[in-house]
Order: C-alpha cells, then structure tokens, then sequence
C-alpha cells in the first residue's frame, strides 16, 4: 500500500508540472499521512531532509555550476575553442573534431551537459554551418558531444552518486575521465568517416606551432578555473532535489518495499552482467523522462543494494549510472541536449535527432561495453 501511495503520489505530480524536488517532499508526505503501514508523524520529514545535506561532498556541486556559468557568460569557452581547433582543426572535418575536444574541456570544468551544449554551440555552430557544415548532422554532434559534460570529471551527478552509496569520489573520477577518452575516440571515429563521406570542409590554412602555443597559453586560466571559490543559486536546485529524495528514499526503505524488491530479484538468480544489462534498460526508460540527477535520487538507493549483494562493483555500477543519465538528456521527450541545441541553432527537434543519429548510436556502444565489460570501469583503479 505504502508503495503504491508514495510512487503513484509522486507520478501524479510530476504529470501535473509540478517540480520534482517538490513533487519527492509531497509524495513522501502523502505517503506517511495516507498510508496504513506508518505509525509516525510528519515530523521524519524535515529530519531527513536536512539529514541529506549532511555531507561534505555536496558542497563541489555549488562549485561546478559557478565554473559553468563563468565560462559561458564570461567568453572563456573562446579559449578552449581555439586550443582545440590548433590541435584537431587541420583535416577534412578538423572543426567537427575540435568541437569534440572543446567539449571535454568545457566538461572538465562545468559538470554539465546542456552547460556544454550552449557555451560550445554559441562559439562554434555558426561559423561551422557558414564554412560549409551540414547544419543537422553538427547540431547533433552537438548534442551528443555535449554528453561529456557529466561524464569527465568534475561531475554534479558523480557527486551525488558518491554521497548515496558511500563510493570514493576521487575513484569515479578516475573511471570517468578514462571512459570519457573512450567516447571522445568513438565520436572522432564517426566524424572522420562522415566527414570523408560526406566531403566536410577541411581548413585551407594549417596552424603554426606559435599560434599553437599562443592559443595554449590563452587558455591557461580557462583551465585553471576550478581554483576559483564562490557559489551561485544554480547548485541550489540541484541540493533541494538531493534533499527530498532522501527523505523519499528513507520511506520506501522504512516501508519494507526495498528489502521486498531486493528479495523478489535475488530469487531470479541472474548473473551479475544480465543484471547490470536489466537495469541499463531500465534507467535509459526513466532517462527519457525524467532529469538525470532526479533519476539517480530515486533509484540508486533502491537499485544499488541488490547490485551490492550481486558483488557488482561500486564504481562500475555508477558509471551505468551516469552514463545512462547522459543518454536521457539525448532521448526526447525531456533531451535537455537537444533543447539547447536548437536553442543554438535554431533548428527544429526532429532534424537535430536524425542528425544525431550516428554519433548517438557511437556512444550507446561505448555505453553497453561499460556495462558488460566492467573492466572498463575499474582498470585504473
């Protein structure tokens, strides 16, 4: 009963518009006043909520958003742009690639996707279509590539992961940056063969080794970013949302639901592999509607103690987690990536999708070799 009130509470809301931190507060709510099963007050619920602020890693989350924000209004992603394209820029597609590049630069210091989408978009997509680009297969190179954003470090979503389950920080980090080279490789891999079949522009003039190390040194303190301390009302969203689902979480733990779930999956006797497979589905689903972090405050407390029990590693387990997320923010109808691409390029939804396609399907492969293969997430550990 408890169950069917707090999930069908929190469904209700959400259909209805409203936010989702707010939406975790209510349903949880509902669920004590309503339900049967508890014999507490409503009093547990602030509790909790403050309870699951009480850590001190959520406190880069404030960091990570100012860092996104100083670089996009601020004209540092310029730098970083022009860094990439010396390096990258002279062969056929060069800019497509140095888009690539910009965006992992951009993602080691912003931590977010859509982030990644605007600041990179609005210094490059217009002079890439005016040289010759194809708009749609850009803007979707775009989004995809702004999918970096949450996977190399440092990571919002990494963070909060890290505060629910008790993993090291410093160890998805780790695993994150190595994946994120991966899918770097695998969207380069996809420009270069449409960049050759498609006759893509290819840069008349190569860079010298000066301009090369002109545009390094200018890009210096763009990459030195993270050092600057302060904070903005950006992280507290993202803080509200962690706070609630924790309270969310707790009742659905203290209700029995959990231990009833971990014991309905354990008795299927799968193997770790068709599990980590399982669930990959199940939040690439949940992605394609709900935001990313929202989606990890709700499930990993839920999904990561039968992972646990399976023996599947914490840190391979996070990063399905984040790439997944990653995923969603590509996949309509929510695809924040997309809405800021078009933003961008003023293109409609429907063409920037087709245009993504092959570099999607680049980096869901990249995805599921992550989740079968947890090697890949742990051999630098």
């Amino acid at each position: 009963m408890t169950g069917i009130v707090l999930f069908g509470c929190f469904a209700l809301f959400l259909i209805l518009g409203v936010p989702v931190a707010i939406a975790l507060g209510a349903a949880t709510m509902a669920s004590i006043l309503f339900s049967p099963d508890f014999a507490i007050t409503t009093a547990v619920i602030p509790q909790r909520i403050f309870g699951g602020l009480e850590s001190t890693s959520l406190m880069a989350i404030a960091f990570f958003v100012l860092a996104g924000n100083l670089m996009t209004k601020g004209g540092i992603s310029r730098r970083l742009v022009d860094l990439a394209n010396s390096i990258v820029g002279g062969v056929r597609g060069g800019m497509s690639l140095a888009l690539i590049l910009a965006s992992a630069f951009f993602a080691a210091l912003s931590g977010s996707a859509p982030a990644t989408v605007i600041a990179i978009g609005s210094m490059m997509y217009g002079d890439m279509v005016r040289i010759g680009y194809p708009k749609e297969r850009t803007a979707g190179l775009l989004v995809v590539a702004g999918g970096l954003g949450p996977i190399i470090p440092p990571s919002i979503i990494m963070v909060v992961y890290c505060t629910m389950t008790g993993a090291s920080v410093g160890d998805m980090f780790k695993s994150g940056m190595a994946i994120g080279v991966i899918i770097m490789a695998a969207l380069m891999t996809v420009v270069l063969y449409f960049a050759q079949k498609e006759k893509w522009p290819k840069a008349e003039k190569l860079i010298t080794v000066k301009e090369f190390l002109m545009n390094f040194f200018k890009a210096i303190p763009a990459l030195m970013l993270p050092i600057i301390l302060d904070s903005a009302k950006g992280a507290a969203m993202v803080l509200f949302i962690v706070a609630t689902s924790t309270a969310f979480s707790w009742v659905f733990t203290f209700s029995g639901i959990s231990e009833s779930l971990v014991s309905s999956i354990i008795a299927m006797n799968l193997n770790p592999a068709m599990f980590s497979l399982i669930i990959a589905v199940i939040l690439l689903m949940f992605g394609t509607f709900l935001e990313g972090i929202a989606t990890a405050v709700l499930l990993v407390p839920v999904l990561w103690p039968i992972a646990s029990s399976m023996g599947i590693n914490v840190i391979h387990f996070g990063m399905i987690v984040c790439i997944s997320n990653v995923v969603g923010t590509m996949t309509p109808p929510v695809a924040v990536n997309i809405f800021s691409a078009a933003s961008v390029s003023k293109l409609k939804m429907g063409d920037i999708v087709k245009g993504e396609i092959p570099f999607f399907v680049g980096y869901l492969v990249v995805f599921f070799a992550v989740v079968l293969i947890p090697a890949i997430s742990t051999f630098l550990l």
